[in-house]
């Protein structure tokens, strides 16, 4: 590892700043200008390290000597590369469901992995009780304002690159880091007034059911082949966002996600996990429209944009036996 802890922590942040390209294709289908926000070409292949480099480099300043993340993937490879840049070993504690491809992954970063639980929230469990030995810190996936505050670094490049603010920005919604992040970058470039869509798939909707709870509500379990949205409580923090900002709420089939994902695949060549393709779905699935039909979303939208969170949960094959496990044509 190269040059001091000091000098590790206090270098450039970990993510890269990514291409925003309008689609030629998504806009035709959604008959409006689609900018995809390309966050899957982050070198740890989600947006996810924005929030969690931020926070492993702030806690390496604090003096962390271990850290530890409980993920369905996505967060788990950001923690290890940032622990990895920093010098800091790191143990992550996955579900058992997890892919074979994105434990080696990890292994290859140089993370230790435990797998434990059927879900992320046993996991997560796990992943506390290691934190509470010294010097240990717990890197939450998705729920705490340091990831919020690196997630809103998306923001700042929406406005760089675009000038004027989109007449919505559409995301997918596991935990709800994502959300956060993107609220507090929209109020502070001052673009509040921008409608976020938040996507979820039936089965791992946890904040579509907070909302009309109007309360954090845990599911009982999480059926969705969306596994990387798999949290069964929503952070608190999604609930105060919607009152911040405009945020529309809408739920898909696993079959309309997945079915994004192969339309995006054919449409742009880049394969995106079923979490991605919650996103993509209000493009495909024709959300957007019945949002607009509504009266929700402004008739007369300048553009969307839309986050490509990525993902590294999916392979050609995985995503041919999801079609055939949901039908797919």
């Amino acid at each position: 590892m190269e040059g001091t802890l000091a000098e590790r922590v206090g270098a450039e942040p970990f993510h890269r700043v990514t291409p925003l390209l309008e689609s030629w294709a998504l806009s035709q289908v959604a008959g409006m200008p689609v900018f995809l926000k390309y966050e899957n070409v982050q070198i740890a292949g989600s947006f996810k390290i924005r929030g969690i480099g931020h926070f492993c480099q702030q806690m390496a300043k604090r003096g962390c000597r271990h850290l530890v993340c409980s993920s369905g993937g996505n967060a788990g490879i950001a923690a290890a590369y940032s622990a990895r840049k920093l010098g800091i070993p790191v143990t992550i504690v996955l579900s058992e469901g997890t892919s074979v491809q994105v434990v080696r992954r990890l292994e290859g970063e140089g993370a230790e992995v435990q797998l434990t639980g059927k879900v992320w929230d046993e996991a997560n469990v796990k992943a506390q009780e290691l934190a509470t030995r010294d010097g240990w810190v717990n890197v939450s996936p998705f729920d705490h304002p340091l990831i919020w505050e690196g997630h809103a670094s998306l923001v700042r490049e929406l406005k760089e690159s675009l000038g004027t603010p989109p007449g919505a920005v559409v995301l997918a919604v596991g935990g709800g880091g994502l959300l956060a992040g993107v609220t507090a970058g929209l109020l502070e470039v001052g673009w509040q007034h921008v409608p976020i869509v938040a996507m979820e798939t039936r089965g791992a909707h946890s904040f579509n059911s907070a909302l009309q709870a109007g309360r954090p509500v845990t599911l009982p379990d999480i059926t969705s082949v969306a596994k990387s949205l798999g949290a069964k409580t929503v952070a608190a923090r999604t609930l105060e966002c919607a009152k911040e900002c405009e945020v529309l709420s809408e739920v898909v089939e696993d079959r309309e996600a997945v079915s994004a994902v192969q339309r995006f695949l054919d449409d742009e060549r880049m394969l995106v996990e079923p979490a991605c393709g919650a996103a993509l779905a209000a493009i495909y699935s024709g959300i957007l429209w019945r949002l607009q039909a509504e009266g929700r979303l402004s008739s007369a939208l300048a553009s969307v944009v839309v986050i490509v969170c990525g993902g590294n949960n999916i392979s050609s094959q995985q995503l041919q036996e999801l079609k055939i496990q949901l039908g797919c044509s």
